[in-house]
């Protein structure tokens, strides 16, 4: 039973939950961006610098199909949908983690600009030290 409640313990952590609602959210995110740079962003460069062609499906042929053997290509165009999808996704996450840390920064400000509060009891013994120094 030690390994099962050590594995508890640490399934419970609120760390371990955090980090599985980042990757959830973040697969679902990736799964937009994916979206967007195949269904919004690439049909125009596809159209305007390809003559219409699909740009995921733009190739450069190596070998033409013989027989059963299939052709050989570099797929340049999927190749480069998923840098620009790469591109725009770490571009949203620094501006995301950039948000965070500016909201962080306000958060400490305000809080190094509240006076810190000084229990009763601090402050009697503070005026009795003080009492003391005088005499």
């Amino acid at each position: 039973m030690g390994l099962l409640n050590e594995f508890r313990e640490f399934a419970i952590k609120g760390n371990v939950i955090d980090m599985a609602v980042g990757i959830i959210i973040g697969g679902a995110f990736g799964t937009i961006v994916g979206s967007l740079i195949k269904d919004v962003i690439m049909p125009p460069i596809g159209h305007f610098f390809l003559n219409g062609v699909d740009f995921s499906k733009y190739s450069i042929p190596l070998a033409e199909a013989v027989g059963d053997k299939p052709a050989v290509a570099i797929n340049i165009g999927a190749f480069l949908n998923n840098v620009i999808s790469f591109v725009v996704l770490a571009f949203v996450v620094f501006l995301m983690v950039k948000f965070i840390n500016a909201l962080r920064r306000r958060f400490e400000e305000e809080q190094a600009a509240e006076p810190p509060t000084v229990s009763t009891t601090d402050a009697l013994l503070t005026e009795i030290r003080d009492e003391l120094r005088k005499q």
